[in-house]
């Protein structure tokens, strides 16, 4: 048997090589996101809304009375939040409840609901502790279950799926203490031994890792004789010889998330738990992202509905000068943003999911501008919130019950959120994974002209398959549909708002939008992937196009079909107006920003140049690494594995 690689040594380009061939390559299925980034409104991918059929629609319906049931009886999350712990006996009861297995096929014990209705369970789940949807989140939409339903073999299916459905909890462990968003460095290997693997290597922050029953390990198979090698997942089990949870963490928000360090010592894992070929593991990570991540909008979507909630009925009850503090204009825009931009969230989830469901739509984009805006306004309308409620909304829940008071956890919903912005991909990662699927169409004819490694002769083709390209493409960004004033007229209806001119603005912008990429792309070239200021930018406006388009959508839809269909074009008509006043902003800032003298200070503080200014104040830090040692081999601590029967 080889002994562990050491951690391998990656150039900036050989990281973004292992990433690039990790991302999937071709567009088999249209795609709505990617179609607004190349300045093409495609209203005909979502309009209609898509829905669920009448039998997973009753079968959704059905178990989300039991869930609201259990949530509302069985769920403590004053307790959780004070204990730092979910009962062991709530997560039995959600067992019971066939909870663990809302995405799994029913052939397999599971409850097999939609993608749509896994969501909606979630935001309830959620809305009642965090660290309860936490859980079963990533159980389902990163554990175990999601990369076999999509990767693994029948025998796999049949050994741990049922298991999944109904007894056994699952983690993702990929994270490394010095390999974060950058998997090309990933240190944790499996050496091939006969018909099994041995793992070596620490994982950190792995979810449900300290409770999980299974696993699935991403690690490095080195590469060898009858060996393809390469980053490689795997289904452990956690009660394997060699494996021991070093540390239960804690966060500033989620208090009862069962998060911790995994060491793997010398541990055998049959090669019948290999998911997928060797060297297949980020493909399949990245490929179970593509709709886990709507996991984390269903729950800031939950977030949103309860922060409406709080603040109306404060709001109504809270006078200053004479009036309830809604009606003063400071406080009532607030609440103004928080129910538009709830709506708009949940048409923007809820169209995602259904589209993920219906698997006709190429979602890749879509889920992750879906995480990357829910994660972002969810927090700013927590945010609000507090604000709203003031010095109460800084007070705990436990504090103002203390002393006579409803218990609004208004502070905890702000510090549970904010891990939102990071988990699954931070919002700064997820720029740069939706900025490269954006120019995709520009990398496949024009990427060699800009690539300094390419021949002469490869730049040549390029440069003739680009003008071909753009020949046909850049005339469509002059003119369109949104400079035509009875476009859209669907969505003017007589004795209705009109939104039919929000999404001719949607329509021009979109074309704005490609012109300002394409023209980045002339100006910077080979620099502009070091431009992620920019790139964020460009991100920023499509997932305000998106959320714009999709909160249209859903107002016309909830009008044909009888459901608050006025009250619905009022909630997207000030959704709409408030989102254009962002996008404009955006736009104004591609091009004049401090982007280049953000450098140069950088620069300044990384060489000493500022240090004074750090005079006058404590380090309260304690000692230690920065980043802690991470060297395989035995534990040297307690094992606080404790899988919950």
């Amino acid at each position: 048997m080889s002994a562990p690689t050491k951690k391998p040594a990656v150039t900036e380009r050989e990281a973004r090589q292992v990433a690039e061939a990790a991302r999937e390559q071709d567009w088999r299925k249209p795609s709505f996101a990617k179609e607004l980034f190349l300045g093409r409104l495609r209203l005909d991918l979502i309009h209609p809304h898509p829905m669920p059929t009448d039998e997973e629609a009753q079968r959704g319906e059905e178990f989300l009375a039991k869930l609201r049931d259990f949530c509302e009886t069985k769920i403590d999350g004053a307790r959780i939040e004070r204990d730092a712990q979910i009962p062991d006996e709530t997560i039995n009861g959600l067992k019971e409840l066939g909870a663990l297995g809302m995405k799994i096929d029913t052939k397999y014990g599971g409850l097999g609901l939609t993608q749509v209705y896994y969501n909606k369970a979630l935001a309830l789940v959620g809305s009642a502790n965090p660290a309860v949807g936490a859980l079963l989140s990533a159980h389902q939409s990163i554990g175990v279950p999601q990369p076999l339903k999509l990767f693994g073999t029948q025998e796999q299916k049949d050994t741990f799926l049922p298991r999944c459905a109904r007894t056994d909890i699952s983690a993702f462990l990929l994270t490394e203490p010095d390999v974060g968003s950058d998997p090309a460095r990933l240190a944790t290997t499996a050496v091939p031994d006969g018909d099994s693997y041995i793992l070596d290597g620490v994982k950190l922050w792995t979810t449900n890792g300290v409770v999980a029953d299974l696993l699935v390990v991403m690690a490095r198979v080195p590469k060898s004789e009858g060996h393809k090698g390469g980053i490689t997942a795997f289904v452990v089990e956690s009660a394997s010889e060699g494996i021991t949870v070093e540390n239960r963490n804690a966060f500033m928000g989620l208090r009862g998330l069962e998060n911790g360090v995994t060491r793997f010592h010398q541990v055998r894992v049959p090669a019948a738990n290999r998911i997928g070929p060797e060297g297949a593991g980020l493909k399949i990570a990245l490929t179970t992202l593509n709709t886990g991540r709507l996991s984390l909008p269903a729950m800031c979507v939950g977030a949103g509905k309860w922060c409406l909630k709080i603040a109306r009925e404060w709001s109504a009850a809270r006078e200053q000068w004479g009036k309830p503090v809604a009606f003063h204009e400071a406080v009532g825009s607030k609440i103004s943003f928080i129910a538009a931009t709830t709506f708009a969230l949940e048409a923007l989830l809820d169209l995602s999911s259904q589209m993920a469901d219906e698997d006709r739509n190429d979602i890749r984009i879509e889920a992750a501008l879906a995480k990357l805006y829910g994660s972002e306004m969810a927090w700013l309308m927590a945010d609000e919130l507090v604000q709203i409620r003031g010095g109460r909304g800084f007070e705990t829940a436990e504090s103002l019950a203390a002393r006579g008071e409803r218990a609004v956890p208004a502070e905890q919903i702000l510090r549970d959120l904010r891990i939102n912005r990071i988990f699954e991909g931070s919002t700064e990662i997820m720029h740069l994974l939706i900025a490269r699927e954006a120019v995709d169409a520009h990398l496949k004819v024009a990427g060699d002209l800009i690539d300094p490694e390419k021949t002469l002769q490869d730049k040549a083709k390029a440069g003739a398959n680009a003008g071909v390209f753009y020949a046909k493409w850049l005339p469509k960004l002059v003119a369109g549909p949104g400079q035509l004033p009875r476009s859209y007229a669907d969505f003017h209806p007589e004795g209705h708002l009109d939104l039919s001119g929000h999404l001719r603005y949607v329509e021009r912008s979109a074309r704005k939008l490609a012109r300002s990429t394409f023209y980045a792309m002339s100006r910077w070239q080979g620099r502009m992937e070091t431009k992620q200021g920019f790139l964020g930018r460009i991100v920023d406006i499509g997932a305000e196009l998106f959320a714009m388009s999709a909160a249209c959508v859903r107002a016309e839809h909830l009008r044909t079909t009888g459901d608050h269909g006025r009250e619905a074009y009022q909630l997207a008509d000030a959704f709409c107006r408030q989102s254009r006043i962002r996008v404009e902003e955006l736009f104004g800032r591609l091009w004049s920003n401090t982007d280049d003298l953000d450098r140069k200070v950088v620069k300044g503080v990384l060489g000493g140049t500022y240090t004074w200014l750090e005079e006058g104040v404590i380090d309260p830090s304690g000692d230690g690494a920065w980043i802690a040692d991470a060297t395989p081999g035995p534990a040297k601590r307690d094992n606080v594995h404790r899988p919950i029967r």
